[in-house]
């Protein structure tokens, strides 16, 4: 998975076609240089050695990107810390901090009955016991339980334990060091396990592939390490136990045993799937390995910095019109597909025929 590139870089080939993940080239592409004169060809190929000095200067670019990242984290960290303090109830914030411009237009749009409905409401609250909440409650969760990504993740019993969860930060590699990120999630001391934080690092490489430079358009993540949650006895929601029985084949007797067996839970996050030495993993393997990627990007790129966002929902808004307009476009292609078919549909040869799985 490839990390975050500043606008307009990394757009992609429209010359290039995916198919199952994969960028294919048209054959024609495949084809150019062959029918080449040979003077053509050669001048060709040092137009290539250009490009790959291209791709290795690009590659230093995304280095001081990431310096560059790792000097504004420090510039966000206090606003980050403040934000921490509001959410567990440590700070209350002034009447200054917490002016926040109404919206005027659904303001004027409000009907008179409806604010007059609020008073009302708003008289009821006054007259029974008020609560007074520390912080905001849950502030993390509620993210997670909002977030599909985050959602799919989360089972009914991690819920209790994320109402422990203080903080999510981001760190960068310091300067020298291997490109990399860590999640470090920051817990109250609670009942389930004795870590006060649960970190994640994600280690990253911007350099060009000695086999295919030309493949290269930013950092990628290439491998993840978690860390060792110290359970309380009991509590490790990782795993289940189960009984089976047992039968002994020569006396017939029967005995119950138990055994423990991996359980689905978010904090299956800190244990993640290695990447192989040899680079040879399964489907599965591989598939787990992407999304977990996947996930730790979210997490730096959009869950800390827009935390409040997503826990107002509004952020959520803004990923939903975009994946509907995705949606739109397409179903409007498919449309006018169906449109220049209509009449045409045969069932013996529309019979649908095994998908072709082409690799570079």
């Amino acid at each position: 998975m490839e990390a975050k590139k500043p606008e307009g870089k990394g757009k992609g080939d429209p010359g290039l076609q995916t198919i199952g993940g994969q960028m294919e080239r048209p054959d024609s592409i495949h084809n150019m240089e062959s029918l080449l004169p040979k003077a053509v060809k050669r001048r060709v190929h040092a137009l290539k050695r250009l490009q790959e000095q291209c791709a290795h200067i690009e590659a230093k670019f995304y280095e001081e990107v990431h310096e560059l990242e790792r000097k504004y984290a420090a510039l966000y960290q206090p606003l980050f810390d403040k934000r921490r303090d509001v959410v567990v109830g440590a700070v209350e914030p002034t009447d200054e901090d917490c002016e926040w411009p109404s919206d005027r237009e659904e303001e004027d749009l409000l009907a008179e009955e409806l604010k007059n409905k609020a008073a009302v409401e708003e008289k009821k609250e006054d007259a029974a016991p008020k609560e007074d909440p520390k912080g905001v409650p849950e502030f993390w969760l509620t993210i997670f339980k909002s977030v599909d990504m985050l959602s799919d993740m989360l089972q009914e019993h991690d819920e209790p334990i994320l109402k422990h969860l203080l903080d999510i930060q981001v760190k960068f590699s310091e300067p020298g060091q291997p490109m990399s990120f860590t999640l470090e999630f920051h817990f109250e001391p609670n009942g389930f396990f004795n870590n006060a934080v649960l970190t994640k690092v994600y280690k990253m490489k911007s350099e060009p592939d000695a086999d295919d430079p030309f493949s290269f358009e930013g950092p990628e993540i290439i491998d993840c390490e978690g860390c060792q949650v110290d359970w309380h006895k009991g509590k490790d929601v990782t795993v289940k136990t189960i009984k089976k029985k047992q039968k002994h084949k020569g006396r017939g007797t029967v005995r119950t045993v138990t055994k423990q067996v991996p359980n689905d839970s978010f904090f299956n996050f800190f244990n993640p799937v290695k990447v192989s030495p040899d680079g040879e993993m399964d489907e599965d393997s591989e598939f787990n390995l992407a999304t977990d990627f996947e996930i730790g990007h979210f997490f730096r790129e959009r869950i800390v910095p827009r935390a409040v966002l997503y826990f107002t929902g509004e952020a959520l808004e803004d990923d939903e019109s975009f994946e509907e307009e995705e949606l739109e476009e397409g179903d409007e292609e498919e449309e006018d597909g169906d449109e220049d078919d209509e009449g045409d549909f045969d069932p013996k040869k529309e019979e649908p025929q095994p998908a072709e799985c082409k690799q570079q």
